[in-house]
């Protein structure tokens, strides 16, 4: 269990569909901001990078064009980038983009360290109709051990999923980063917040439009709502789950398979 406290950054901006360059720049300036302010974990919304074009730009997308924003886990890049910006800032990364595969894309979110080290990449499991057609679905739901604490990773969809969450609480998270594009209403808040109560964890939400924190009890520790680009500054203290955690002993996970 973490025995300090962590500052995030949560970015909060509306991105322009298939302007990699532009939205980097809005994520460079954004995510220094957040940098010069102590944050230590940044993380943008879903697929940030190109302005998840799969939702927003329907008419203009091609294989082809698709397959020329996504980016490969290796080479000189926009990840690539990424990865020296964590670097040169000394702050953890959770970054959202589209992910070349063989045979395909990812909705992907790329967790990356301090040291510039890509730890891993996680691909969003449960696609709408919408994205099915676009993405490969992720077959797997990992935690990371970081210097900060042990984080998961959930994309969008992923969070109506009570499963998700809890699969990931149960392997360690102790934080669960959640970078989403589509549902920001106050139904979605309240998910959320579900979601980090029932699992005793905290969870940060990372939207275009807004951005907060719940905490492992479910309360609302912070909010940015807004039109402008901005981000969320706030700290966590995982060592408060350790207080929290009551619950999970008394499991019977002999009871819920299907």
């Amino acid at each position: 269990m973490s025995n300090h406290t962590i500052r995030v950054g949560l970015i909060n901006a509306i991105p322009e569909v298939w302007a990699l360059e532009a939205n980097w720049c809005t994520f460079e300036d954004l995510a220094t901001q957040a940098a010069e302010q102590g944050a230590q974990l940044i993380c943008t919304p879903e697929c940030f990078l190109d302005g998840y074009v799969v939702e927003q730009d329907e008419e203009g997308w091609t294989e082809e064009r698709f397959r020329s924003i996504s980016q490969s886990l290796e080479g000189n890049n926009y990840l690539r980038r990424a990865r020296d910006f964590a670097r040169q800032h000394q702050v953890h990364l959770v970054f959202g983009f589209t992910e070349l595969a063989e045979s395909g894309s990812y909705n992907s979110a790329a967790l990356i360290n301090d040291q510039g080290e890509l730890l891993g990449c996680y691909h969003k499991t449960h696609l709408m109709s919408h994205d099915a057609v676009r993405f490969l679905p992720g077959q797997e739901l990992p935690t990371w051990e970081t210097d900060l604490c042990k984080i998961g990773i959930m994309i969008c969809m992923d969070r109506n999923f009570p499963e998700v969450a809890r699969t990931l609480k149960i392997r360690g998270a102790e934080v669960i980063m959640v970078p989403a594009y589509g549902g920001w209403s106050l139904a979605n808040e309240w998910k959320v917040r579900t979601r980090a109560c029932d699992n005793e964890c905290f969870v940060c939400f990372v939207h275009p439009r807004v951005a907060f924190i719940a905490t492992p009890e479910g309360e609302l520790a912070a909010k940015l709502d807004s039109e402008e680009p901005d981000v969320l500054i706030h700290h966590l203290d995982p060592s408060t789950i350790a207080d929290a955690e009551v619950k999970f002993p008394h499991r019977r996970p002999d009871l819920y398979e299907n």
